[in-house]
């Protein structure tokens, strides 16, 4: 069953600052700031919310198709999911524009400073969607804006289940906009600060915005995650990680769970912990896509952590 991933495809460049941004920001020149940071550590990952999520999903064996838009620097990036068996027909490539990128700045107290380039994702509403044949379900990942209300348009149109997952693209969204996906989407997800935000643009409660889809997600980090359907809020438990190493793209490892149980048919609880499961794997792994387990690991660590077969 192919599930599309509409988002983006970034490069994250991550440089660790081995000392504390308080120590060097001081809040009485805060108006005239300038600063360096030395950052003996750096290292560069693939991520972008489409990529990360279609590498979960395939470690569940689920196929995932990616729709996503690069730029003139993407060559590596295409080479390694053509090596890891992705269909990149779907992959348009945007000329004179990079791809979008992250440039992150961590300190001892894991704050972050964070630089976004969205490039070629800018241009992802020349995606057409009709291209892409034989999907089950779709997921609307973080976007160009206007490619995120085209392709959700698009969707319901055509009548292909989708979840709306905002992520970090929501304040690009008016209250009215966000209420206009929700009635176009299957599903929606987000986050706690995401579903606070949504909250206030929309002037509306969790429990009534849930009344427009089939299931409002809400992840919580360290405290698992709530499921709003079938008019009740399921309670998701953490799974506990073999260690925190960083939480760079546990959310997209969630969804590829959330993806993986729903085309087939799985009860929200079960959906949820695999989910859960996932997110819990992923940080315990440097970057968004290092993590290398088999479905038969990630069954068998279900099994651990819940008692029931995957």
């Amino acid at each position: 069953m192919r599930t599309l991933i509409c988002g983006s495809l970034a490069y994250d460049t991550i440089m660790v600052f081995p000392d504390r941004f308080k120590h060097h920001i001081l809040p009485e020149q805060i108006h005239i700031l300038n600063v360096s940071f030395l950052v003996p550590d750096m290292r560069r990952e693939y991520g972008g919310c489409a990529g990360n999520i279609a590498y979960n999903l395939r470690l569940l064996g689920g196929e995932a198709i990616i729709m996503a838009t690069v730029g003139d620097d993407s060559a590596l990036y295409l080479q390694r999911l053509q090596h890891q068996g992705f269909d990149v027909r779907h992959v348009r490539h945007v000329p004179d524009s990079y791809t979008a990128q992250a440039f992150i700045t961590t300190d001892l107290d894991d704050n972050q400073i964070t630089a976004f380039h969205p490039g070629a994702m800018n241009h992802s509403h020349q995606n057409c969607i009709a291209e892409a044949e034989n999907i089950a379900l779709v997921i609307v990942a973080p976007d160009g804006r206007e490619g995120m209300i085209a392709h959700a348009n698009g969707f319901h149109e055509a009548g292909i289940p989708f979840i709306f997952d905002p992520g970090q693209g929501l304040p690009m969204f008016s209250g009215e906009d966000l209420l206009n996906f929700l009635k176009l989407a299957d599903y929606c997800t987000v986050n706690d600060y995401e579903a606070k935000l949504l909250t206030e643009r929309t002037g509306r409660s969790l429990e009534s915005l849930a009344g427009e889809v089939k299931a409002l997600v809400v992840t919580l980090g360290g405290n698992g995650s709530e499921i709003y359907a079938e008019g009740r809020r399921i309670i998701i438990p953490q799974v506990i990680p073999e260690k925190v190493m960083d939480p760079t793209g546990c959310g997209d490892a969630y969804r590829a769970g959330l993806l993986y149980g729903i085309v087939r048919g799985w009860s929200w609880e079960k959906t949820g912990r695999l989910a859960s499961l996932m997110g819990s794997i992923k940080i315990a792994h440097r970057g968004g896509q290092n993590h290398k387990l088999t479905h038969d690991v990630i069954a068998e660590r279900y099994r651990a952590a819940f008692g029931e077969a995957l």
